[in-house]
């Protein structure tokens, strides 16, 4: 291995190092759940939660779990 290599991938190690110690930071947005009030039913459709949870105040919906069950999302 010549020395221009083992220099990329000292830094390369060095970057990823860095990532996990927060020197480099992404600031990620949670996003909170809440099963929907309004929807009734048999939640088949992620599209149909959605705009269900638009009219409750929420930014969005999803089908979740076995039962099908619509949640409402927003970012917390």
């Amino acid at each position: 291995m010549d020395l221009s290599m083992k220099l990329c991938v000292a830094l390369l190690l060095i970057l990823v190092v860095s990532e996990g110690h927060g020197l480099v930071q992404v600031a990620l947005a949670r996003e909170c759940q809440s099963p929907s009030h309004a929807f009734k039913g048999l939640c088949a459709s992620d599209t149909n939660c959605a705009s269900v949870c638009l009219t409750e105040g929420f930014t969005g919906g999803k089908c979740v779990g076995f039962r099908q069950r619509c949640f409402c999302t927003r970012n917390c």
